[in-house]
């Protein structure tokens, strides 16, 4: 209840606000053109291109430039991990967004402005991209945020969390707020044992100690520009020092950075002619101002975006995302942001090139590492600016401070791998939910329980024992290869299998088509998946809607000793002996019931199941989260995990390959072609069972050299237009994780072969 009061609370406050919130946007706006062409995102209106049409992604949120550097390392060991699940990454700043789009390109699949922590915007975003774990880094504390991605289903989790000096008094004294917000993360990952107290002491319960992920900053990750590397060498300094991350004043009373550095630099440049200094201000609106000083003191520089061959004593970084790799060429650097009451930058990337890193006094943002650095005699903190240039100057023929910083930085690595760790163990229990009510879901479920009760009052009961496969949703389970494989299994024990089918999407009139093992029939006659199920040849097929009409007709042609129910888990009127219910790992829940959604039934409905098997999943993964809503319906029936292994065509190196698809759930065989390594140019989806034209397939053809698309769709194709086109299909093959196991409670049910 007093979670709630303060939620409530909060709308409040929000509701009053957001009028001047609107005003300070449009002075964004006024600012900054190019923040207009984006603010929508901010109101969680995400591009069509980051719209998910299924649930599994990863959406991380690095609010500014050092949290996207920061995430480099993590979504590179996530990528490893979860090759499967799309990340995407927002940010709040227009530099973080900029070093997002710059550094994580190949890592982030888009990369977009965080939505206002308005509920109607955040449920917007997650509405868009069906995460299934939310990452926030560092410091961000968003009520809403936290609370609406639990509510879907998503895990969230704080990864490198922190509370500066300068914050914590602020939070404590607002704790009976926040209290309610850190309720809601699965996991809190501080960076260290203060920071995870101090989340502690705002009433977080889920707050641990797991390393900095700073520390796992590899040199061998950056590399200078090119342009720039040239512009070194042809300068060669004798000595470089790098002033990083410079700020201006916070308080009253502060100095500006940027003037300490050029005071301390007029002075060194008497001892050491041949010095550069590399000045690189921390925010993009410094650039300016920091050419200003410069040519008022006829201090020679160039600005990094206009590199020419004059030789000059300062180097002016006036471009996003360098500053890591220029560490590697420094001889000592002095890190900003710590002569103000700013709570100083992060030390560590310098210290691990070994360079000697010197600091003002304010390092609250990081005190763990600067008191561990001290500690170690890593770091010179120097108190008074009048000081730094004795202290640069000692420090740009002398690297020991340096050499134990570096050792210290890789001590302490590690940090990134218990992270990734965490994350994987939130995906797999997450388990996303459809957004919001669905009021009209009860007009489906009346009908569904008349329908049931209309058709279970006379009910079909054959002689054989019947297996019925069926599922939730309408479509798109892996039903068909879960037919083929049960026949195929059926068959080599010495069975007599027959599949009772309705032969959706079939063109002929006839009500019931019988056809036995090894007979052959075109699929206008049959539909696509009987098709597939007859050119198998381990069952006999009774097709048509009446499937005690198809059965009855299929008796007097050929003696079956077993029946399997395809699509039956809704067809009350036959008496079935096992129901095996599949379930899609990749959309289990399909947005629900209708109107909204495609199942026919919700997930209650597995009360009936005697076993289920989980479709589409990926090896290696445990699914904890779908698992366990299975149990929470059906606690006695069995779970077994299903995945295709798919084999490609020959596809001669250098193919541009194209690649389309008809199914319930085309996302299937997209993860398929990404895990048989294969790069397609394009990707297009049709409406399921459709029949192709020449209208379909030319034009894709024309983008390609090979179109693939799937078995079930190759039948819904002229053989002639499909030689044409050079359409190719990729062979897929069940694999169930425990066969033994299903087959022995299939056996159960079975009589003994004869």
């Amino acid at each position: 209840m007093r979670a709630k009061l303060i939620y409530l609370l909060y709308w409040t406050l929000q509701a009053l606000a957001f009028p001047f919130l609107l005003l300070y946007l449009a002075l964004r706006i006024h600012r900054n053109d190019a923040y207009a062409n984006k603010v929508l995102e901010r109101f969680g209106f995400l591009p069509r291109s980051l719209h998910r049409t299924v649930p599994g992604a990863i959406w991380l949120h690095a609010v500014s430039v050092g949290e996207a550097i920061t995430a480099v390392g993590l979504l590179q060991r996530l990528k490893q991990e979860l090759p499967f699940a799309p990340i995407y990454v927002s940010c709040t700043t227009l530099a973080g967004r900029a070093m997002a789009e710059q550094k994580l390109a190949g890592l982030a699949d888009g990369v977009f402005y965080a939505p206002i922590d308005y509920r109607f915007a955040v449920r917007r975003v997650l509405r868009a991209l069906k995460p299934s774990v939310v990452i926030v880094m560092e410091t961000e504390i968003w009520p809403n945020l936290y609370r609406d991605t639990c509510r879907s289903g998503a895990r969230l989790l704080v990864v490198n969390g922190r509370i500066s000096d300068k914050a914590l008094p602020k939070y404590l004294r607002f704790r009976w707020f926040f209290r309610a917000a850190l309720a809601w993360p699965d996991a809190i990952l501080a960076q260290d044992a203060i920071a995870s107290s101090r989340y502690e002491q705002l009433g977080a319960p889920h707050a641990v100690a797991s390393g900095n992920l700073k520390y796992d900053f590899y040199p061998d990750s950056t590399s200078i520009a090119p342009a720039v590397h040239a512009w070194l060498k042809r300068n060669d300094p004798e000595r470089i020092w790098i002033a990083a991350s410079t700020m201006p004043p916070a308080e009253p009373g502060d100095p500006d950075e940027d003037d300490i550095v050029l005071d301390t630099f007029e002075l060194l440049r008497e001892r050491f002619p041949r010095l550069l200094l590399i000045l690189v201000p921390r925010r993009p609106e410094r650039f300016d101002e920091a050419a200003a000083k410069l040519t008022a003191r006829r201090i020679p520089f160039q600005r990094r975006s206009k590199l020419t061959d004059e030789a000059v004593s300062v180097l002016l970084i006036d471009t996003i995302g360098e500053l890591s790799g220029l560490f590697r060429v420094a001889d000592v650097v002095f890190m900003g942001g710590t002569f103000p009451h700013r709570g100083g930058h992060n030390i560590l990337e310098p210290a691990a090139f070994g360079v000697p890193v010197v600091t003002g006094p304010h390092m609250e943002n990081f005190s763990e590492i600067a008191a561990a650095f001290r500690a170690a005699g890593a770091v010179v903190t120097v108190k008074d600016p009048a000081d730094l240039a004795i202290t640069v100057g000692r420090h740009l023929y002398d690297r020991t401070i340096g050499e134990i910083g570096r050792q210290l930085s890789d001590e302490r690595r590690g940090a990134t791998g218990r992270a990734v760790s965490a994350v994987v163990r939130a995906y797999e229990a997450a388990l996303v939910r459809p957004p919001g009510a669905n009021p009209l879901s009860w007009l489906w479920r009346a009908g569904v329980a008349i329908d049931r009760s209309l058709k279970s009052l006379r009910l079909d009961l054959p002689p054989q024992p019947v297996i019925s496969v069926g599922n939730l949703a309408m479509g798109g389970s892996g039903k068909t290869p879960f037919v083929l494989w049960l026949c195929e299994r059926l068959a080599e024990q010495g069975r007599r299998p027959a599949v009772l089918t309705r032969g959706y999407k079939r063109t002929s009139q006839e009500p019931v088509i019988t056809l036995l093992p090894g007979e052959r029939a075109p699929v206008e006659r049959t539909g696509e998946e009987a098709q597939l199920i007859l050119r198998a040849g381990h069952a006999a097929l009774g097709i048509g809607a009446d499937r005690q009409a198809a059965r009855e007709a299929l008796s007097k042609q050929y003696l079956f000793d077993v029946i399997v129910l395809d699509d039956g888990f809704q067809h009350w009127r036959m008496r079935r002996n096992l129901d095996i219910v599949l379930i899609d790992a990749i959309n289990p829940y399909r947005n629900g019931l209708p109107p909204r959604g495609t199942l026919r039934e919700p997930f209650s409905a597995l009360e009936r199941a005697q076993a289920v098997v989980i479709t589409r999943t990926e090896p290696g993964r445990t699914y904890e989260g779908l698992i366990g809503e299975i149990q929470r319906h059906n606690e006695h029936a069995p779970i077994f995990l299903a995945h295709t292994k798919a084999e490609a065509p020959p596809i001669p190196p250098g193919t541009t390959i194209g690649a389309f698809c008809g199914l319930g759930q085309p996302e299937g065989f997209r993860r398929t072609l990404q895990e048989l390594g294969l790069t397609v140019s394009f990707f297009r989806e049709f409406p399921d069972h459709h029949h192709y034209t020449e209208q379909d397939l030319r034009p894709l053809a024309m983008r390609s050299q090979m179109l693939l698309t799937t078995e079930k769709d190759l039948l819904n194709i002229d053989p002639d237009l499909a030689r044409a086109c050079k359409v190719e299909a990729v062979k897929m093959t069940l694999i169930l994780t425990d066969e033994p196991n299903l087959l022995e409670l299939i056996g159960r049910i079975l009589p003994p072969v004869e």
